[in-house]
């Protein structure tokens, strides 16, 4: 629920205004308060329980696309990376559960991860990231550059100074280049 700084109602409410913003329903919205994956960047989640509640909100809003981050995380976020391991497959609780997700036809996309000087050169990023190869390339245009960063701003507790200069000079609010699992 994002409750590292005891702000888990308050991040909760920012979540579903942000949310808004991008046109996302509330009912689409699944908030899991589990006391097994605490909201902290230094605590690696159980990924055998997290690929179990994925697998459950897949099935139940019959999802065909996850999009999640790469082994990276983008910012090395332990909690980033335990959706990742879980996300793909690595750490299911046992091979049932594994064809299941497979039955459902869902297809996974990986955000890639870039290292410190692209995740902060912005728009300049679009040259470096069209000539690499990838299996999906977003670009966003500045209507929809413009709407990322009101959603972002809608987590006004997490605005730390370092999130502001995130706003104003990362790839991630104009460029995301993704790899098909």
């Amino acid at each position: 629920s994002g409750n590292f700084y005891n702000q888990g109602e308050i991040r909760k409410k920012e979540l579903e205004q942000s949310c808004c913003v991008l046109g996302i329903p509330a009912s689409d919205i699944t908030v899991i308060d589990h006391r097994d994956l605490p909201d902290d960047p230094a605590v690696d989640w159980d990924t055998q329980l997290l690929a179990t509640l994925v697998l459950k909100h897949i099935e139940a809003k019959n999802i065909n696309l996850v999009v999640t981050f790469d082994a990276g995380g983008v910012s090395g976020h332990a909690n980033h990376i335990s959706l990742y391991t879980a996300d793909t497959l690595q750490e299911f609780c046992c091979f049932e559960i594994f064809l299941i997700f497979l039955c459902v036809g869902c297809r996974v996309l990986l955000l890639e991860s870039v290292n410190l000087f692209r995740k902060y050169i912005s728009f300049l990023d679009v040259l470096i990231s069209c000539l690499l190869p990838r299996d999906a390339l977003f670009i966003l245009t500045e209507e929809e550059t413009e709407r990322a960063k009101r959603a972002m701003r809608c987590h006004r507790s997490q605005l730390l100074w370092f999130r502001q200069l995130y706003l104003l000079f990362s790839r991630y609010l104009v460029v995301n280049s993704l790899r098909l699992l």
